[in-house]
């Protein structure tokens, strides 16, 4: 696995090219391609140096082999000026997706496989297109994980990482074609590769799929106003890899890091540990992204209101665990808890993240090793048999499917934790980003929505008034103590009746609460905006705008939540 050291050593600029392909989404790039009529060898390909920038034009092809997604962001250095030119014209339509293009030689697969290394120079292939990726290896500190498909197919990997297979990557894959498969060999060459999304799990049909592989989905918005606990059925669901299938016969946790005795416990031997039931929201740190894209567009899925809920969760303290296992509070040398999933890319790296030792062994803080979701074993989904669930915490830290928990003096080393759930200045771009410096995102900030009505409903008013549904939420164990409407663009602001909220208090409240409010309608217009804001037990509140909060990767997106509705008067 790569040190954060690599990771962040890089060419900003570059960088802007290659997230994309870990996040889901696709800016455009641009390589210099054209023919070399002069050279007619079918496996050479010729180079010439650019005088005019220094700066090498790459192909992220590395999340098609699945290796950025499962350890992070790689960067390109900056050594070379190189512009490859490709052995032959193609026509867009021609050029996608690996169709045979006329004009190129034909290989076999045997041709392929004797070109699996840097010596005899890197071929894959990707349905019947044939590419060189040598040189891209070579730049790359990835190089040695994307070996796993020299002399061979990039199609197992992107069975599981389909997001990435994008019409702006296939576009760029083809600038390293230098050749054709038949037809019969581009199936032969998959023929017993297994779909890692098989096994998946049934879903909800009323679930909103964001993402099909990984699968990421989200409730209506207005399913979750209608019960304060969210069915674990209609529980949005963020997965990063392929829902792993374990037995909880044969269920082992692995635990040990600094001041713990190294162990492995059972699922029956985390259950004789005094069981612990809590009520927490977990919420996606992307939630309501689609708004903040509305500034300027941006990396991530396209969430909406609901990648949130509120569940009971029950299962065994982590503080009890790790006490249990000669863990000394007194300890300065531990600094972080680190998870690990059972889900693996194909590189057999877990999905990963860590949270701070002060929260993990906070007596109030009801960190949970959880395996009941609304008293019941967790769904496949949601991370049978065992998850870790971090109350008042991004949801990226409640890691699904735990397989291994170790105290150290360094958090999580995985992309999850040192990259990806990352905030910044609205001003600050790929290019400038100190991934490095920036605090990886724990406590979420203060947020609510507009459930129902959805955008676009028509309203009926009734008796000079509408009514109004939503949630409100704040991290790091605050309660909301007020909501805040306006249906006048901020002239007139309506205080919410709080219909269902728990009696904890802060700084332990860790679940939503759920509002309705009836809205005096003043204009005969025929369709208003109404905004909602929240304000939590520290009083902080919602900022007005996304302009001021926008950041490149699209999280903490808390800003007042605005729905235009018509009115039916």
């Amino acid at each position: 696995m790569l040190k954060i050291e690599q990771l962040v050593r890089c060419n900003r600029r570059l960088l802007q090219n290659v997230y994309p392909l870990v996040s889901g989404d696709f800016t455009s790039h641009c390589r210099k391609f054209s023919s070399n009529s002069e050279n007619k060898n079918k496996n050479e390909f010729s180079y010439m140096n650019d005088s005019r920038n220094n700066k090498q034009y790459v192909l992220p092809l590395l999340s098609a082999l699945g290796v950025s997604i499962g350890v992070g962001i790689y960067y390109f250095s900056n050594r070379n000026k190189r512009t490859l030119i490709a052995a032959s014209p193609c026509t867009e339509v021609e050029s996608l997706g690996g169709q045979p293009i006329r004009g190129l030689p034909l290989y076999t697969l045997k041709d392929v496989a004797k070109h699996s290394t840097k010596e005899t120079r890197i071929w894959v292939t990707y349905n019947q297109g044939v590419y060189d990726i040598t040189d891209f290896v070579d730049e790359h500190p990835g190089g040695s994980i994307i070996m796993m498909a020299a002399g061979g197919a990039l199609d197992p990997f992107w069975l599981i990482y389909g997001l990435h297979k994008g019409t702006a990557i296939l576009k760029m894959l083809e600038t390293y074609r230098i050749g054709n498969l038949s037809q019969k060999e581009a199936k032969d060459n998959i023929k017993d590769v297994n779909d890692p999304y098989s096994a998946d799990p049934k879903r909800h049909p009323a679930l909103i799929v964001n993402l099909t592989r990984p699968f990421c989905a989200e409730p209506p918005s207005t399913i979750l106003t209608e019960s304060f606990i969210t069915p674990a059925e209609l529980f949005y669901v963020r997965n990063h890899l392929p829902v792993p299938e374990v037995d909880p016969a044969e269920y082992n946790l692995t635990i040990g890091g600094i001041g713990v005795k190294s162990t492995e416990m059972s699922l029956n031997d985390i259950k004789q540990f005094p069981k612990h039931t809590i009520t927490a929201t977990l919420q996606c740190a992307g939630n309501r992204r689609m708004e903040m894209a509305k500034v300027k567009p941006m990396k991530g899925l396209s969430w909406s209101v609901g990648a949130m809920g509120c569940a009971t969760f029950s299962g065994a303290k982590l503080r009890d665990v790790l006490i249990s296992l000669g863990y000394d509070e007194c300890n300065t040398k531990a600094k972080h808890v680190q998870f690990e999933g059972l889900d693996l890319d194909p590189a057999n790296n877990p999905y990963g993240a860590s949270i701070p030792i002060e929260k993990a062994m906070d007596p109030k803080g009801d960190v949970l090793i959880a395996y009941e979701m609304n008293g019941m074993p967790l769904l496949p989904d949601h991370g049978f048999p065992v998850r870790m669930l971090v109350p008042g915490n991004a949801g990226a830290r409640s890691v699904k499917w735990l397989g291994a928990i170790t105290v150290a003096e360094e958090e999580s080393n995985t992309h999850w934790q040192r990259i990806d759930y990352k905030g910044f200045s609205p001003s600050t771009e790929w290019e400038n980003a100190d991934f490095e410096s920036a605090p990886a995102i724990q406590a979420l900030p203060v947020t609510s929505a507009i459930c129902d009505p959805t955008e676009n409903d028509t309203v009926k008013v009734i008796n000079g008034k509408i009514t109004l549904k939503g949630y409100a939420w704040s991290g790091g164990g605050s309660k909301i103590v007020r909501v805040d409407i306006t249906p006048d663009c901020g002239k007139t602001w309506y205080v919410a009746d709080i219909t269902n909220q728990e009696t904890k208090n802060a700084p332990h409240h860790w679940s939503w609460s759920l509002w309705k409010a009836e809205i005096p309608i003043k204009t005969k217009d025929s369709s208003i905006e109404v905004w909602v804001k929240a304000v939590d037990s520290s009083f902080n509140t919602q900022p007005e705008t996304f302009e001021n909060t926008y950041n490149f990767r699209g999280v903490l997106a808390n800003a007042y939540h605005r729905v235009r509705i018509n009115l039916k008067h």
